[in-house]
């Protein structure tokens, strides 16, 4: 009988622990690298961090407008001595000092978006967005009257030049011999540059405005001077109503739900995640009344065989902007070759420096 009891306690309190285990707060840290505002890209990480912070003994917290640099590794030294549990930065130019926070933190877990470095206790993520903005630039490519499409872009880097080589792929599938003109303005945030890089577009005649930048302003300076205009990260339509005709978006919610639930379960391993459309990462906001049903059927058609992995994007022959042959006939470039895609396609104008 004694055995018995003694047997039942230690299950008891085994169980007990498991469940103060289980009920343990886990303190989740996010980075942005511009205000959270109510548009663009922090703003949708922004969207991703309240909804797990619904999620029963999560608390969550972030830091906005950080640098990248030596002040993100500041912020993120700040937070791993404060004991939270995972981190999430979520810039490209936090990769270095994450890493470096990383290996003196062995365990915290660290997520990167849109890097390539890994540790044993660092992961990296991010969406496959050129999907998304394939199906903007079959919209952007049906909606020119004069063929000529304006993109206001960030940094030259893989990131970027593969959501522009996409976009100018999907409009040339509608529209053959349209042009994408790029104007970089070297910064994620800052909605003055944006403006002014999106006034240098029209300038040359461009009747079509799309965007890598965080802020409305490019949807803002479109709308003035009567043209149409793509946004990106988040729905900007009430940025820019009678401009607006669909944008690129992010929901990250169910993926930092999945990696919360990971590092709370125990079974979290550090690896490169790169989901599309059929993960539901990356979408396409509702198209505007604008935008004709015929193409709107087209574009929601593509969007399916996206998904389904019956299309894809960068599927050859593609040709580079000398019109040299970059992927041949048939072929489909591994992830290496898109996440390192440093040259522009046939019909894109502008530098990739």
């Amino acid at each position: 009988m004694l055995k018995k009891l003694s047997v039942l306690l230690i299950a008891a309190m085994f169980v007990a622990g498991t469940a103060l285990a289980a009920e343990k707060e886990l303190k989740v840290g996010f980075i942005y690298v511009s205000p959270v505002g109510d548009a663009g890209w922090s703003y949708a990480h922004d969207q991703g961090r309240k909804f797990i912070e619904k999620l029963p003994g999560v608390t969550t917290s972030f830091v906005e407008a950080v640098p990248e640099g030596a002040d993100s590794e500041r912020v993120m030294l700040n937070m791993a001595r404060k004991g939270y549990d995972v981190i999430f930065a979520t810039s490209y130019g936090y990769m270095d000092p994450m890493l470096k926070v990383a290996k003196q933190f062995p365990k915290t877990v660290f997520m990167h978006c849109s890097g390539f470095k890994l540790n044993s206790n660092m992961g990296n993520y991010f969406g496959r967005i050129y999907q998304a903005r394939y199906l903007s630039g079959m919209v952007a490519g049906a909606m020119t009257k004069k063929g000529i499409l304006g993109y206001v872009a960030a940094f030259p880097i893989p990131e970027v030049m593969r959501g522009i080589n996409a976009f100018a792929l999907g409009a040339q599938s509608v529209n053959p011999g349209v042009q994408v003109r790029v104007v970089w303005t070297k910064t994620w945030y800052d909605p003055a540059k944006e403006k002014e890089a999106a006034k240098s577009l029209l300038d040359v005649g461009a009747d079509v405005i799309a965007q890598h930048q965080d802020s409305p302003a490019p949807q803002e300076a479109a709308q003035e001077r009567g043209v149409y205009s793509i946004g990106y990260n988040t729905d900007m339509s009430s940025f820019a109503p009678k401009s607006h005709l669909v944008a690129p978006i992010w929901n990250w919610g169910p993926f930092y739900k999945e990696v919360v639930e990971q590092v709370r379960a125990g079974s979290w391993k550090s690896q490169s995640t790169w989901h599309g459309l059929e993960k539901g990462i990356v979408d396409l906001s509702p198209m505007s009344s604008m935008v004709p049903k015929d193409v709107q059927e087209k574009v929601l058609k593509t969007k399916t065989a996206i998904s389904s992995g019956k299309f894809l994007v960068f599927t050859g022959p593609i040709k580079d902007q000398s019109g040299k042959v970059r992927i041949d006939k048939g072929v489909v470039p591994p992830d290496k070759e898109l996440l390192g895609m440093n040259w522009f396609v046939q019909g894109v104008v502008g530098t990739t420096e």
